[in-house]
């Protein structure tokens, strides 16, 4: 099998494939999410709005071990492909599924879709780009996944608003389609990958979690819960404060973003990880304050802007940590725990959250607020743990 090995420049025809295909995978599935509440409440299920979410995740963390030892064992590649195929599948067959059971088993098998493809993607880059560069190169492929996060949504709820649902959904399985069909044409890296077998299936309890990387793991599950609330609560939020268009969060969230990814992850490799995450932790907790106390359209404006600031911030630097921290040869299962803390935190946001507000949106800023308070014991844990050290 043709391998890749890395080289001393980002520039590369498979890293910009990588980078691209990043863009169009989150777009994919993220093309639903603001339009999924009113969708499922469409079909009687309104009370069922935080599983939408929490089913999704509850499956990308189940199947993070899995993804992590077949990424480390038949290869990168047959992962990022994997998920990029649940993507086509399970969006073309939204429109076909009536019975609000159908439709919520539909979100738990989507699940594996972001239980695999950003294992392998990760995984990939960690391979082929130097270690000095791990945070530039993750700063710049988490720029286009995070362009797809904004893009997604923005265009999921124009679809909508122009044609119907079905055309949202169908659309959805199409830009999967055009992911996979870039990551078909990168060259595996991983040097001695082996052939499937249903062993490859078999999980023990080392192959769960990489404890190594556990530091990055609880941080990541820390910042990444707020996103799960935001993700359940915000578009009808939205909706309240009169706002209009339900992805017009996520437009200024990522636009933000953006601007700060690139630099942030240079900055990570020149001065460090902890002073990074520690400075992304505080203005997402300073965001998170705004979004539960700025009751208006300027509110949630402003605290997008925040948000996705703290976000660009805070990606590139926790995942370089997470490969800092991993071993060479796990770098699968590394991935995978990182993951896992991170389905984990969106996935009880979500759960929480859509539990606690159901259909009194009046009760979402409270949900904000302690969302605020768990990202700021993020900071007092990395403050405790350089002490103990």
């Amino acid at each position: 099998m043709k391998t890749l090995t890395h080289t001393t420049t980002l520039i590369s025809k498979p890293f910009v494939f990588i980078c691209i295909s990043s863009l169009l995978f989150s777009s994919s599935y993220n093309m639903l999410i603001p339009e999924l509440p009113s969708y499922l409440a469409q079909m009687g299920g309104g009370e069922w709005k935080g599983l939408i979410i929490a089913l999704f995740t509850l499956t990308a963390g189940l199947s993070r071990p899995f993804s992590g030892k077949l990424a480390d064992t038949i290869g990168r590649k047959p992962v990022m492909l994997f998920g990029a195929f649940v993507c086509i599948g399970i969006s073309s067959l939204y429109p076909v599924i009536s019975s609000i059971a159908g439709f919520l088993f539909l979100r738990l098998v989507h699940g594996f879709s972001t239980g695999f493809t950003p294992t392998g993607l990760s995984a990939y880059i960690a391979d082929s780009i130097p270690k000095a560069r791990w945070g530039e190169a993750l700063g710049i492929q988490g720029l286009f996944y995070s362009t797809g996060l904004a893009l997604g949504p923005a265009v999921g709820s124009l679809i909508k608003a122009n044609y119907s649902f079905d055309i949202m959904f169908y659309s959805s399985s199409a830009v999967a389609l055009l992911a996979l069909t870039l990551m078909q044409q990168v060259p595996e890296t991983l040097q001695k990958s082996g052939q499937f077998s249903w062993n490859s299936l078999k999980i023990t309890k080392s192959d769960v979690i990489a404890k190594e990387v556990l530091p990055a793991g609880i941080i990541n599950f820390l910042y990444y819960l707020p996103f799960g609330v935001v993700l359940t609560l915000i578009p009808d939020w939205s909706e309240t404060v009169g706002i209009s268009n339900k992805g017009a969060f996520f437009i200024y969230f990522t636009l933000a973003s953006l601007a700060v990814r690139f630099f942030a992850g240079k900055y990570s490799d020149t001065y460090g990880r902890i002073p990074l995450i520690k400075v992304g932790l505080l203005l997402m907790g300073i965001a998170l304050l705004l979004l539960g106390s700025m009751h208006s359209a300027t509110g949630v404006y402003l605290s997008a802007t925040l948000y996705g600031l703290a976000m660009g911030i805070l990606s590139p630097a926790a995942n370089a940590w997470t490969i800092d921290l991993s071993n060479d040869h796990e770098r699968g299962k590394a991935m995978a725990t990182m993951y896992i803390a991170l389905e984990a935190g969106i996935g009880l946001g979500a759960l929480c959250s859509g539990a606690y507000v159901q259909n009194h949106i009046q009760r979402t800023p409270v949900s904000i607020l302690i969302a605020a308070a768990l990202v700021f014991s993020g900071i007092v844990y990395l403050t405790l743990r350089r002490s103990k050290k």
